[in-house]
């Protein structure tokens, strides 16, 4: 499933390095944090690879 917003994209980016140990977790916060904890380097990989183009900055959830 790709990113909903730029925000989402940008936070599994930074989930994604942490998992594959190119920066600290303790860097982490909010939702990469969350993201790193709860989904697989797979999924992130998704996410972060989502094309920027088009994507608004946030999504609101409903």
């Amino acid at each position: 499933m790709p990113a909903r917003s730029k925000a989402q994209q940008r936070a599994a980016g930074a989930a994604l390095s942490a998992k594959r140990g190119e920066t600290r977790v303790s860097d982490l916060q909010g939702a990469s944090k969350e993201m790193y904890e709860t989904m697989t380097e797979a999924e992130l990989e998704d996410y972060a690879s989502t094309d920027h183009d088009g994507l608004p900055e946030k999504v609101d959830d409903d």
